[in-house]
């Protein structure tokens, strides 16, 4: 059996029409989320460098801020098969799962017949995530990581792709429950949404409260999402861009020579934040149009990877720190 070995420069042209025609493609999904999402730039951009890396984010913000309305928007213009959860503190997991139910056929035979629940969709909103009970936010667990569910002993596969995009409230406290860190850990972003400024607010006031309402329309198939995923998994990454992901994960971790970072940090990111800002970077990169990532996407993506997968010691608190004062010490350094 003989191994064919393609040309280098054959290989990167392929690789240069791919990048140029998914370029376009994110050209018209960025259109058409700008026709319903006005402003908020760094937010849509954060939120599609996740689903194009394959991942899941974490959208916090104070209500009002169209947290619910961008999920909805990016569901249509992707094409995926969106379903929606709104996370309550009685919501059990087999209320996101599904569950089994006894049948009888005609003959009089009983069995069970496992009916699923709506984490079967290509983009699962969990809205208001912090409201469920530990018990139903771990029911997300294995889908998020492992893309298939176990119930009652049986396997089941999700859908692809599979992306939870989550929205979160971080004022009110009063009946919610923290989300545990390893489920923090399985979302690749955390993506702040802040107020928008006074012109995204002023094309707010004067297009959505018309008689009429921009509406988004789908310009992408989930199969050519995929292929735009395969293609930046196969993006390079220059050696300089992986030392630089790797000293600032590193610095990052309490016991490993940074004084500042021993002092302020209890804990830090594991090696999935270092996974995280590999696929992100690539991600931002091909966004921007380019075919390689660079230590300036590095930099603009440390706060959304690192922020949720770092704890502050009580001293850090006491003095009025922050994680994210702590990455952006970091991000100075490398």
């Amino acid at each position: 059996m003989s191994v064919v070995i393609k040309d280098p420069s054959i290989a990167k042209k392929e690789m240069i029409a791919d990048a140029e025609k998914a370029l376009r493609d994110i050209s018209k999904i960025r259109d058409g989320v700008g026709k319903v999402i006005f402003g908020q730039e760094s937010v849509i951009e954060r939120t599609l460098v996740a689903l194009l890396a394959g991942g899941h984010a974490l959208l916090v913000g104070v209500p009002g801020l169209a947290k619910t309305k961008l999920v909805e928007t990016l569901g249509i213009v992707l094409g995926l098969d969106s379903r929606r959860v709104q996370f309550t503190p009685d919501l059990m997991p087999s209320d996101i799962l599904g569950s089994e139910v006894m049948e009888q056929d005609e003959s009089g035979k009983r069995s069970f017949r496992f009916i699923p629940g709506p984490i079967f969709a290509q983009l699962l909103m969990a809205d208001e995530i912090n409201r469920a009970s530990p018990r139903t936010q771990s029911a997300l667990l294995q889908s998020m990581q492992e893309y298939h569910v176990t119930v009652a002993g049986a396997r089941h596969d999700l859908p692809a792709p599979f992306h939870v995009l989550a929205t979160q409230n971080p004022l009110e406290q009063e009946g919610t429950y923290p989300l545990p860190e390893a489920q923090l850990d399985r979302f690749l972003m955390q993506i702040d949404i802040h107020y928008p400024d006074i012109e995204a607010e002023r094309r707010i006031l004067l297009e959505t409260t018309g008689v009429e309402e921009a509406r988004a329309a789908n310009v992408l198939s989930p199969a050519r999402l995929q292929e735009i995923q395969r293609l930046i998994r196969r993006m390079p990454v220059p050696e300089s861009v992986v030392e630089a992901i790797l000293d600032l994960v590193r610095s990052a971790r309490p016991g490993q020579g940074d004084a500042e970072t021993d002092k302020h940090v209890a804990w830090g990111p594991g090696p999935r934040a270092s996974q995280a800002l590999t696929l992100c970077t690539r991600a931002r990169a091909l966004y921007d149009g380019r075919l390689a990532p660079s230590i300036d996407d590095v930099k603009a993506l440390a706060e959304p990877v690192l922020q949720h997968r770092m704890a502050l010691t009580f001293a850090a608190r006491a003095e009025g720190m922050s994680v994210r004062d702590v990455v952006a010490r970091l991000v100075k350094g490398i």
